[in-house]
């Protein structure tokens, strides 16, 4: 589940399904996007660190948990307009949103859904045995939570296109090197508050100025990429592909996959 914690300043935002690696259910989406109401609300809040309860971050969505009700993927995918947010979007762009610091520590795995929350945080502080991945394209499906908004600003094209594609995990020299985090250190949550020590020191208005100028010179196209995230995965859904991706992620490796559908 989610957890917050506000100490003076900071408010810490804790994944505890450490059991599962704290792997996504669908209630820590509605925790997250409640969360993230909360933080906006509270003007006492200087910076947010976002972090995993134990030896790792987030290892992505539990999907047999998620999939045990099929309406949880319809309320993750529902919008009322194309280019607006779905939930599933919402626990990665609202971070986005917030004029303040929001900074992600990483350690262990920090897989799938886990690594694009991450993304939507503005630094990410990661210990140096760390492993990060994108892993939609396992499960025959595409990233559609919002990571593309971001990505853009961190990574080349062709790298940010491999690292979707080929679904395996890097280690942090390796995603230091890519431009997807920030900070490689032994001790992140150390590191990460002698970052915001600096800040504090740094007017609130001011943070908050530079957050939303830097945002604007980096700028995407946001609603044509999160309606392209959501339609493009709802057709994966219902893709022959998908299954046989599925069944291959499993270990049945003698599945053929169909020809493609034009995209």
């Amino acid at each position: 589940m989610v957890k917050l914690e506000k100490q003076q300043h900071i408010a810490f935002v804790t994944f505890t399904r450490e059991e599962k690696q704290n792997a996504l259910n669908f209630i820590m989406f509605k925790q997250l996007a409640s969360v993230i109401k909360q933080i906006k609300k509270d003007s006492s809040i200087r910076a947010v660190i976002i972090q995993g309860e134990g030896a790792n971050f987030c290892a992505g969505l539990d999907v047999a948990a998620v999939m045990k009700n099929p309406m949880n993927i319809i309320s993750l995918l529902f919008k009322w307009l194309p280019g607006n947010c779905n939930l599933a979007q919402q626990v990665v762009l609202g971070w986005q949103s917030l004029s303040i610091p929001v900074f992600a520590v990483i350690q262990g795995n920090c897989f799938g859904g886990g690594l694009q929350i991450a993304l939507g945080a503005d630094y990410r502080i990661v210990h140096e045995d760390a492993k990060l991945a994108i892993m939609e394209a396992r499960w025959g499906l595409c990233p559609d939570m919002g990571a593309n908004v971001v990505l853009p600003s961190l990574m080349q094209k062709d790298k940010a296109q491999w690292l979707a594609s080929h679904a395996s995990a890097i280690d942090a020299k390796t995603a230091k090197q890519l431009g997807l985090i920030t900070q490689v250190s032994n001790e992140p949550l150390k590191a990460c508050l002698a970052m915001i020590d600096t800040l504090m020191t740094r007017s609130p208005d001011t943070l908050a100025a530079i957050k939303r100028v830097t945002q604007q010179s980096y700028a995407t196209p946001r609603r044509k990429i999160l309606a392209k995230e959501t339609f493009s995965q709802i057709r994966l859904l219902l893709n022959k592909n998908t299954k046989k991706a599925i069944a291959r992620a499993k270990g049945d490796e003698s599945i053929e996959y169909s020809d493609p559908k034009r995209w």
